[in-house]
């Protein structure tokens, strides 16, 4: 049985989701890391948002679907969640399993 996977993709401005600057190279990341451990993508949610925010409503989405399909939250880097350590320790302590591609 494979794993499943919620990917998580985040830029910081609207001309970014617009132009699709960085998406694609998250998105590249994502389907390779897919592809190694050959996972199974249930959706992607993407998120037009600062990464210096707590509370982004898609982020928040990403996470109640990994709990409905007890799937782990995917990420390109670990920087597309948080550049806050201390945000990234919260997830783990409330239970929410997630995985950096560029660093599985």
């Amino acid at each position: 049985m494979s794993i499943r996977f919620v990917a998580y993709l985040r830029v910081s401005t609207d001309r970014q989701g617009q132009s699709g600057l960085g998406l694609e190279a998250q998105r590249h990341q994502v389907e390779q890391h897919l592809r190694v451990v050959s996972g199974e993508l249930i959706t992607e949610v993407l998120e037009v948002e600062s990464g210096r925010k707590n509370k982004r409503p898609k982020l928040a989405e990403a996470i109640a679907l990994c709990e409905a399909y007890q799937a782990v939250l995917l990420v390109a880097k670990f920087d597309r969640l948080s550049r806050d350590a201390h945000f990234l320790l919260g997830l783990q302590k409330a239970g929410v399993k997630f995985v950096a591609a560029d660093n599985p």
